[in-house]
């Protein structure tokens, strides 16, 4: 009985040919199908991999003659077997998914959200392409001048002689990323990058909302870096922050606030920039004196090694800061926040006409616009980004509420 089931493929005419060899067949007969076989496929590999490929048949999945519970192992899993793609995708039935088919999943991955979940944070390869990375860099180069050093004490990120500060220059930033009309479009496409949605909305939800300006951070070499700071629970006085804070409840991921990285400069390790304490935003306690300056327990503070077109994404409830930069090309990386829907910290939306700046709203297609939206629950006509990161659907209550709504108060909202 344990040679009596199995499975070749009898590639010559495309079709699988399933044998089963009962325990009342001699081993003699068994090993003599096998031997036969084994030449004719032989022959036959020969002959599809010396043929050119006009001439070789592929079977497409849908056109499969053999029921399902016959495929016992994918044709990669099948050694005897050459697997073939055609442009079109067609293919030798396999189980096995295409990756060209879908170059990333459509929701949080189970991995990602562990990975997230473990350390607070996670690192999106390759979110920018080479050609976007240069582009975004071009047009920061055209608002260098514009660029605002933090040379005031008062201004400054870490503490004099520390080593978070550095060789003494400041760091500069640089506003307005949203607001340079067609040169801001690279920097929009951050707000539902197709790679990032489904990030956004495993860590925030749906209907997930910009809460701070985002801006251009820049270090020239020996420039300070930033202590660390943040953290579920405060990292210098110990106290609960819930406008930071970070929950995961029955696998269901929250963060009050979420800092979006944007890197533009390679961060290879020794380089210095953004540092983050890994598994932070699950700490109860404040941290030992001198270790937010760098001082003390260094060991667990760790630079991540980035790429320029990758992004960090990072629970502000995680510590984190930045370390002074030690190499001679400029460091630079874009930074957003974005809460979930009912969350705020920053108020940059609300302006004299309840908006973010007039310029922002230039260009956008319907899911960056929805990213811009207030604060306010999905159920209260919330635009919701769809899978394809592009189109929304709204949220609402039934009309018959709003109606109530608008004769006992005035308005459809509440």
């Amino acid at each position: 009985r344990n040679i009596c089931d199995s499975c070749y493929l009898c590639l010559d005419n495309n079709y699988y040919i399933y044998f089963t060899f009962s325990s009342l067949m001699t081993l003699r007969v068994f090993v003599l199908m096998n031997v036969f076989l084994a030449s004719q496929r032989t022959a036959f590999i020969k002959a599809f991999t010396s043929s050119p490929r006009s001439a070789r048949k592929v079977v497409h999945p849908s056109k499969s003659v053999i029921p399902n519970h016959f495929v016992t192992r994918s044709v990669e899993q099948t050694p005897y077997v050459q697997h073939y793609h055609s442009q079109s995708q067609w293919r030798l039935h396999s189980t096995m998914p295409d990756s060209r088919e879908n170059s990333f999943s459509t929701e949080m991955t189970e991995d990602e959200r562990y990975l997230f979940d473990l350390n607070g944070f996670i690192i999106v390869r390759n979110v920018l392409t080479a050609e976007e990375v240069a582009q975004a860099n071009s047009i920061i180069d055209k608002h260098e001048q514009e660029m605002v050093e933090r040379k005031e004490t008062a201004l400054r990120n870490a503490v004099k002689g520390t080593k978070m500060y550095g060789e003494g220059p400041g760091r500069k930033d640089l506003g307005g990323v949203l607001e340079w009309g067609e040169d801001s479009k690279i920097f929009k496409k951050i707000l539902a990058h197709p790679r990032l949605v489904p990030l956004f909305h495993g860590i925030l939800g749906k209907g997930y909302r910009m809460d701070h300006l985002p801006f251009v951070i820049a270090q020239d070499k020996g420039a300070e870096g930033f202590q660390l700071h943040g953290g579920t629970i405060d990292c210098t006085s110990g106290a609960y922050n819930p406008e930071l804070a970070y929950t995961c409840y029955n696998g269901f991921i929250r963060s009050a606030l979420l800092g979006c990285n944007v890197m533009l400069t390679d961060h290879d390790p020794g380089f210095g920039g953004f540092c983050v304490v890994p598994g932070s935003h699950k700490s109860n306690f404040k941290m030992p004196k001198g270790m937010v300056d760098g001082e003390r327990y260094s060991e667990y503070i760790r630079q991540p090694a980035t790429k320029a077109g990758d992004v960090v994404l990072f629970s502000e409830g995680t510590v984190h800061g930045a370390m002074p930069w030690t190499q001679e090309t400029q460091r630079r990386v874009c930074l957003y926040r974005f809460s979930p829907a009912t969350n705020v910290y920053g108020r940059s939306y609300f302006t004299e006409n309840g908006r973010w700046p007039e310029k922002m709203y230039e260009d956008l297609n319907d899911a960056q616009r929805a990213v811009l939206e207030p604060p306010y629950a999905n159920r209260l006509d919330r635009p919701e980004i769809q899978e394809d990161s592009a189109s929304v659907v709204i949220s609402s209550r039934s009309a018959r509420k709003k109606q109530h709504d608008q004769d006992i108060f005035g308005t459809k909202y509440f």
